[in-house]
């Protein structure tokens, strides 16, 4: 990272929702309650699978390790989203910005990966079931995981190092936390090939993992078709349809966000795409594994029984 003298600025001022500022209560009291559901409910994926050793296989472990991630991911960004909807300062510093970029960068690609991993694992359930013990032992999902942090931590230094190299002049982000472009825009210089960097970063990490996972599921449609059974074909598709809805909505949403032309939005719908990634898709996690996932839900009730007996 360049000195301040070099980079002449030593903060960076936050614009957040400044179009809707006569609704910036409104906003406060919509984001802390879906903010709170999110960890709440995540909360509870981990804590259920954790205690209940009916859960204790390859798909809820990983399901366990995205809870906990995507956390962590809205940890890093809605607390200060919403200190800067109610408050007057929404400044931060270099240091912090480069700070929270870093684990936005890290979190968001762990969450992506740690997808294709659930659906690596739902290919050797449905395909290869008679192996899937073997394969999809405890050193593999392991390896999975930290597999997925190290792809996050290795692009988020690469990114932060481009990124905090350039002089900035100006000290307005018009945005609600420090994500890549906005930042790259306060800059001086000319960040053409910075901009090439990043689309060619987030088009790998978007677009491999999210190739990886469809191809999986083209496997899968084909082995459930085969099934003979219409109740085999039912239970085989249940399975999968809880990962399936929250890869749909989560890929498609970051190829909106990152993988569009760079001045085919305006700020405001910029943001609003921000926020339906970084509030409500984390949301989904819990909300469709819990009320679509028939395992997780009997987990729920025999935990809730045991507690009311006690």
């Amino acid at each position: 990272m360049k000195s301040e003298n070099d980079t002449l600025v030593s903060e960076f001022l936050f614009q957040s929702f400044s179009s809707f500022h006569e609704h910036k209560l409104t906003l406060f009291v919509l984001f802390l309650t879906l903010y709170l559901l999110t960890l709440i409910g995540n909360v509870i994926i981990v804590t259920i699978i954790s205690i209940d050793h009916h859960l204790h296989i390859p798909m809820y472990f990983f399901l366990s390790m995205l809870s906990t991630s995507e956390t962590v991911y809205t940890l890093v960004i809605v607390p200060q989203m919403l200190a800067s909807l109610v408050g007057s300062s929404q400044t931060i510093s270099l240091a912090g910005c480069a700070t929270q970029m870093f684990f936005f960068i890290t979190l968001a690609i762990n969450n992506c990966f740690l997808l294709t991993a659930m659906g690596y694992d739902r290919y050797v359930a449905i395909c290869n079931p008679l192996r899937y013990i073997v394969i999809m032992n405890k050193r593999v999902c392991i390896q999975l995981v930290w597999g997925s942090c190290s792809i996050g931590l290795l692009v988020a230094i690469i990114q932060i190092s481009s990124v905090f190299r350039l002089p900035f002049c100006d000290r307005e982000v018009a945005h609600y936390f420090c994500d890549i472009r906005p930042v790259m825009k306060l800059s001086c210089a000319d960040t053409s090939l910075h901009d090439l960097i990043n689309f060619f970063i987030s088009s790998l990490v978007i677009v491999v993992p999210m190739g990886l996972v469809f191809i999986s599921y083209i496997l899968i449609i084909s082995t459930i078709l085969k099934i003979a059974s219409a109740e085999g074909r039912k239970k085989a598709f249940a399975t999968c349809a809880s990962h399936l809805t929250v890869v749909i909505i989560h890929y498609g949403c970051a190829s909106i966000a990152y993988l569009k032309p760079k001045s085919e939005n305006t700020r405001d719908q910029d943001q609003l795409i921000s926020v339906t990634y970084t509030i409500f898709t984390p949301l989904l996690n819990p909300v469709v594994y819990t009320l679509r996932n028939k395992e997780v839900k009997d987990a729920l009730h025999r935990a809730l029984s045991k507690k009311s007996l006690a």
